[in-house]
């Protein structure tokens, strides 16, 4: 032992230890919501003209799909992607409305899926793993396709998700005491922590425009390694639970396996985690295409939680539209779920959809690289391209 030190052993079995996670969690939960503050701060220094020249794009809603679609495939999380929507509509002056908001949300569903569907790629050397592999890591992608392609218009014409989470957003901010003002301890501390950010970045440069430049890159950056390293440590603390608990359900009801999909997401903060568990299994011949299916969509809904975590960390006068599109979120998921899976015809599309692209997958393995790197990356670029010649 140098310098009273404890040995390696001690410190690693430190790490592991209950408490020692809980603090890491807590720790990274508090910077993850110092991001999500930092940025909507940063986006009010930005200034108006900028924010609505950055901004005018998702205008279009389908070009706001695609920005949902390749920002989530770009930073592998749709975690990331829903808490910074909610920062960017949260942020003083309403630099994203809730309504163009919605797209990005449904798009941010689209782009979480590519993370499974990378990871069926592994089993392309064994032909039927990889046909089953497939078929389970794609279900996901045709679930959300159908959800988007059905609610994105019917959206569009009512603006039914936008204004039932408005009411639902307004009833819950009155029952947690409509017009009081309570100075909260955690807001403050993450208040504080903010300004702190700020001062260190003021000593780098005097321009206004900089900084606030500055400030919105460091808060991108914490909200991304926050919640990275804490899927981390949750994946570590939880991933022999997390089989455990995934097996058990596949023999259960279809409601069960949903509801496991969801509690197992939010422990481990990831949707991804929960789906590309599947797809081994599925290789294995251990599940099947339509048991996997409820608990991908429970992890749909479960990754939703992310959200409303960021929506609790904003403040000020937009804090409301802040929650508003991470009930959205909740919304989309839920009405997607009861829309396609209850019906047994409806249910059967995206499954034997999946089915189909894993047999073209297998006969031709180039086919199942070019699904995933047009649909995930080449199709939503070339939206905007397309957007931008023909404005």
């Amino acid at each position: 032992m140098i310098g009273g030190s404890p040995p390696p052993g001690k410190l690693a079995s430190f790490a592991t230890h209950p408490i020692a996670r809980l603090a890491a969690v807590l720790l990274l939960l508090f910077v993850f919501l110092v991001g999500v503050n930092g940025l909507g701060d940063g986006l009010q220094s930005l200034g108006q003209g900028v924010l609505d020249s950055f901004f005018s794009a998702t205008e279009n809603p389908f070009i706001a799909l695609m920005v949902g679609v390749l920002a989530t495939t770009l930073v592998q999380s749709s975690s990331v992607t829903t808490s910074m929507i909610v920062a960017f509509v949260a942020a003083p002056d309403n630099p994203l409305p809730i309504a163009n908001a919605v797209p990005m949300i449904m798009g941010a569903n689209i782009g979480t899926t590519v993370t499974n569907t990378v990871v069926s790629l592994a089993q392309m050397g064994r032909p039927e793993e990889f046909r089953r592999a497939f078929a389970v890591a794609t279900c996901h992608d045709f679930f959300n396709f159908i959800a988007v392609a059905v609610l994105l218009p019917l959206e569009l014409l009512t603006g039914y998700l936008r204004h039932t989470a408005t009411a639902l957003s307004v009833s819950l901010t009155e029952l947690g005491g409509g017009g009081v003002d309570y100075d909260s301890p955690i807001k403050g501390a993450l208040k504080a922590m903010v300004a702190h950010i700020k001062t260190a970045i003021s000593f780098v440069t005097e321009s206004h425009q900089l900084q606030a430049i500055a400030l919105i890159v460091m808060s991108c950056i914490l909200i991304f390694f926050a919640l990275m390293m804490l899927v981390k440590v949750m994946r570590s603390a939880m991933q022999t639970r997390v089989e455990s608990i995934v097996s058990k359900a596949l023999d259960r009801s279809a409601l069960l396996a949903m509801l496991v999909g969801a509690i197992v997401t939010v422990m481990v903060q990831s949707s991804s985690i929960t789906t590309s568990l599947l797809v081994p299994l599925a290789g294995a011949g251990v599940i099947t295409l339509a048991r996997a299916f409820p608990i991908t969509i429970g992890a749909n809904i479960g990754t939703t939680i992310t959200a409303l975590l960021a929506a609790l960390a904003v403040t000020g006068e937009n804090a409301q539209a802040g929650l508003t599109i991470a009930l959205v979120h909740l919304g989309f998921n839920v009405s997607g779920t009861v829309l396609i899976y209850p019906w047994p015809r409806i249910r059967n599309i995206p499954l034997g959809a999946a089915r189909w692209i894993a047999d073209i997958a297998v006969k031709s393995r180039k086919w199942a690289l070019i699904y995933v790197i047009a649909l995930f990356y080449v199709l939503p670029a070339l939206f905007a391209v397309l957007d931008r010649l023909f404005k």
